[in-house]
């Protein structure tokens, strides 16, 4: 009988989850990692995610039910995202069947399905692991299943859902976004690892004190399976019985990684609050998102053109040396390069976040373009347009034309829309308090003059 048809009811001791032909087998209790090891048995042995795991929440009704549909768990690495999926399954005692997006084709996905059609009453869950890497064609083909009922599907993801789900696997399923874990849950769950017998490293008869605990909970970024990981790694460096001290702890964090993942979700989150952290003038915060975003290997080319255009957008007309500043951090990375480039990006970072803000000319732009959408187009002013040959000058294009320099302080009088417009209005902060002053002057010496055309 082929592996996919065998039963594996999660209840039953000898079948722990069904894999279809061809994916990796489970190495047994002996030759699992820690992490895998002391993963929770039962919902109530998942430790973080109270927002949807406090009792009489969604979650913990619909499994206590089992009257669950699809779910989408959604989150970073190692916040319980498979766990929670192996929970469900056997508190609901249903055929678990594990498929890994990377892994898999469609022929192997077709036969899961089929599996499961000829077998309703083995109430099979269909855990995708990285379901963000199956393509459209591929996820299609869990619909006609899912809305059917053949399957219930649990997809694990650490992207946003809303960018990589197909939008009619993603309406016929539950969303649910997981947290990192706070250093404290981490740290429980570690000291639960160190002196659990039978799962855990209790057999070693490791010693650890709490804050060494709690330091190594800390460096791990709230990615539970990261912390099982270094604390077995840091266990089986060390002989049996001896304690785990803050020398260990100091040769981990020595080689401790910061967790960013170019071209995905933490990449753009981080961009975004380094700009969000320069925009609200906080030097401190910019500055801590920028080390972040070089410690995980940004492009600095990226954070310098992010930073030529925070000078147009935010500072504008209020701090004018902004955007060649900017322009200039961007030039530098180019022919420096790393690790000296740092530095540039510093001093630019630091010149935007500190400098007086305005976005009068973002908004100015905006009203431009509201307004030519909204409005008929305007047609340029015959005294405006260009006189270059005979036929042009024939139609007296350029005629009644005013050079502002033959006029004192450039100042005309003369309009250049046939129906003004009011679209740009400084602000008063840092230079362009300077400009609202000359602008009243220039309406003065305006309202003087008879208009012209």
């Amino acid at each position: 009988m082929p592996a996919s048809d065998q039963p594996g009811l999660f209840g039953e001791e000898d079948s722990p989850a069904v894999q279809p032909p061809g994916f990796a087998r489970d190495p047994g209790p002996a030759g699992r990692p820690l992490a895998a090891r002391m993963r929770p048995r039962s919902l109530a042995e998942v430790v973080g995610q109270e927002h949807i795991l406090a009792p009489g929440g969604l979650l913990p009704r619909l499994v206590a039910q089992n009257r669950f549909g699809s779910l989408i768990f959604y989150g970073p690495p190692g916040t319980g995202k498979t766990s929670l999926a192996e929970a469900i399954a056997r508190e609901t005692k249903s055929r678990f069947v594990r498929v890994n997006a990377v892994m898999s084709g469609v022929a192997e996905l077709r036969d899961v399905l089929a599996t499961a059609r000829r077998r309703p009453e083995a109430a099979t869950i269909l855990f995708i692991d990285e379901l963000h890497r199956f393509n459209k064609s591929q996820q299609d083909l869990l619909l006609p299943d899912v809305e059917e009922g053949s399957v219930r599907l649990i997809g694990a993801t650490t992207h946003n859902p809303g960018f990589y789900i197909n939008p009619p696997l993603l309406s016929r399923s539950h969303l649910f976004r997981l947290e990192p874990l706070a250093p404290a849950a981490v740290a429980t769950v570690l000291r639960l690892a160190l002196h659990d017998v039978e799962r855990g490293l209790g057999v070693r008869r490791h010693a650890a004190e709490d804050q060494i605990l709690a330091a190594l909970a800390v460096l791990c970024d709230g990615d539970l399976r990261r912390a099982l990981n270094a604390l077995e790694v840091i266990a089986l460096s060390l002989p049996e019985a001896a304690p785990i001290t803050a020398h260990e702890l100091e040769i981990f964090a020595r080689e401790r990684r910061i967790r960013y993942d170019a071209n995905e979700d933490e990449h753009y989150d981080t961009i975004s609050a380094f700009i969000k952290s320069c925009r609200g003038s906080d030097p401190d915060a910019a500055m801590y998102w920028l080390a972040k975003m070089l410690a995980g290997g940004e492009d600095p080319r990226f954070v310098a053109r992010r930073l030529v255009i925070l000078a147009s957008e935010d500072v504008g007309l209020a701090d004018p040396l902004a955007l060649p500043l900017a322009v200039a951090a961007h030039h530098a990375c180019d022919f420096i390069g790393l690790p000296e480039a740092e530095l540039t990006l510093a001093h630019a970072t630091l010149y935007i976040a500190c400098a007086p803000k305005s976005n009068s000319a973002t908004l100015a732009l905006g009203e431009a373009h509201r307004v030519l959408k909204e409005s008929p187009v305007q047609s340029v002013p015959l005294a405006l347009r260009d006189k270059s040959g005979a036929a042009s000058k024939q139609v007296g294009h350029g005629q009644g034309y005013r050079y502002s320099h033959d006029w004192p302080e450039n100042i005309s009088g003369q309009n250049y829309l046939e129906k003004p417009l009011a679209l740009y209005t400084p602000k008063t902060a840092g230079h362009e308090a300077k400009i609202t002053e000359r602008l009243a002057r220039w309406r003065e010496l305006k309202t003087g003059m008879r208009p012209q055309p």
